[in-house]
């Protein structure tokens, strides 16, 4: 019998209303003006597990994260942890809700406005055993801030330090710390190198790899690099205009990508190799959300759109061992390409 996945995620969405104030609208004969920022995301995250999801800036991709975390309430879908549910009408509330949550975590994207700097680094780490009530006395929480500490590689005596005392990459470990600190299963990662120079990217992404082999835990990685993500992810999601318009095993994505977009995110990607493949650049711009095209969202940047593509949305569909939203994949008409070996 085959375990559940951990996270289940169904027809997600988030739309927020962005209209001028009532006042204005009835003078002005202005209609309400509302945002898709999340609009039918559907995904499981397997145990142990990293699903990664790309795309360009404004896709929805940390509305997603604040969702799954309950900084956000959906306006409309269900996501499911650990076969309970989280949001909606039947989702757990009160004491039942905030266990279950102690179980989710997040580290955010910058390091440098995510930690209080009038805290030190001890008050910084030590807060979610403080409101969680897991650690009863001062002395055990000083002794369990020392030991998340030295497991993302600092040292026991940086805890009476202020966070404007570390660089950007020492700071990002004491996200992680503090991330750690209710011993989470799911953490959810919100660009979390995004901010960092190259070699203290690698630097966090290994400390997060050995953290997920020795703790068994399960993420959801947001980022727009795509070789950060083919170094931590085991499968991929790629957002366009609020919705998942491909999703695929790792290998097979960076391998032989199908939906037209993919194909160009992957294209944009320096040829390092030389390899003489021929490449299309991302064209154009994403669309305005408040008014985003009919049909396909991606037709108008998209070199195989038909008149079914501009009239009709695709369904992410099984297409070939992968998910896809894509006519012309869909029908045929658009074939896989091996891309060149990383």
């Amino acid at each position: 019998m085959s375990t559940p996945p951990l996270v289940q995620v169904r027809d997600l969405a988030k739309r927020f209303d962005v209209s001028a104030p009532w006042l204005n609208r009835v003078l002005e004969r202005l209609p309400r003006q509302v945002v898709h920022a999340v609009d039918g995301v559907s995904f499981d995250i397997e145990r142990g597990t990293t699903l990664a999801l790309v795309g360009e800036s404004g896709c929805g991709k940390s509305t997603v994260a604040r969702l799954l975390v309950g900084l956000l309430e959906p306006t409309a879908g269900a996501i499911h942890f650990d076969g309970q549910p989280i949001s909606g009408p039947t989702g757990l509330k009160g004491a039942a809700r905030r266990a279950l949550q102690r179980r989710l975590q997040m580290i955010f994207q910058d390091p440098y406005a995510s930690l209080n700097p009038r805290w030190t680094v001890e008050d910084i780490v030590a807060e979610p055993l403080r409101e969680h009530a897991l650690v009863a006395s001062a002395d055990a929480r000083r002794a369990r801030v020392a030991e998340l500490l030295q497991q993302v590689g600092l040292a026991a005596a940086d805890a009476a330090k202020y966070p404007h005392q570390f660089s950007g990459g020492q700071r990002q470990r004491i996200s992680i710390a503090r991330a750690l600190a209710t011993q989470p299963d799911f953490l959810v990662c919100d660009e979390p190198t995004s901010a960092l120079d190259v070699s203290v990217q690698a630097q966090v992404l290994n400390i997060m790899k050995r953290l997920q082999r020795e703790r068994g835990l399960t993420y959801l990685f947001i980022s727009h690099n795509l070789a950060v993500v083919r170094h931590v992810a085991d499968r991929v999601g790629v957002m366009y205009l609020g919705r998942l318009v491909e999703v695929a095993p790792k290998r097979e994505l960076f391998a032989a990508p199908r939906h037209p977009y993919t194909r160009m995110l992957l294209d944009a990607i320096p040829d390092v190799h030389m390899s003489g493949r021929a490449r299309t650049p991302v064209q154009g711009e994403v669309p305005n959300p408040l008014q985003p095209p009919p049909g396909c969202s991606f037709h108008p940047r998209c070199p195989h759109a038909d008149a079914r593509c501009r009239s009709e949305r695709p369904e992410l569909l099984a297409v070939g061992g992968v998910r896809v939203a894509c006519h012309a994949v869909q029908e045929g008409r658009l074939q896989p390409v091996p891309q060149a070996a990383a």
